[in-house]
């Protein structure tokens, strides 16, 4: 299991009914922002698996090393792009979670079954 973060502790208080998000259609939209943000770090992480296969440095000696190391920064550290793009995503999940639990528990329906065109026109009336 991974370590605790202040998202899953916060996902462990909604659990457990000690907090939640109040307002439907925040909990709506901010719900949707996660969907969107889990889709843009998912194209980074794509792209971070592509550099792996970093190359064009040349044949010598410290141009190896040099591709080494532009590997294990994209992937293979504990600091690597790819590590730091998997506890984001890890975190974004955890309050998805959260605004999922909320919206559940003011709307009385499933956050998957809502309809976007509710909270759409809330902000235009």
């Amino acid at each position: 299991m991974a370590d605790s973060t202040p998202y899953s502790q916060l996902l462990s208080q909604v659990k457990a009914g000690e907090v939640h998000l109040d307002d439907e259609a925040a909990a709506f939209h901010m719900f949707k922002a996660c969907d969107a943000r889990l889709a843009d770090l998912q194209d980074l992480v794509n792209v971070t698996r592509r550099a792996q296969n970093v190359t064009g440095f040349g044949d010598f000696d410290m141009a190896r090393v040099l591709e080494t190391k532009f590997r294990s920064q994209a992937v293979g550290e504990p600091n690597s792009i790819y590590e730091v793009l998997m506890s984001d995503i890890e975190a974004v999940k955890d309050l998805r979670e959260v605004f999922s639990i909320s919206f559940k528990r003011v709307a009385g329906k499933d956050i998957e079954n809502a309809n976007a065109l509710d909270y759409i026109t809330e902000q235009v009336n």
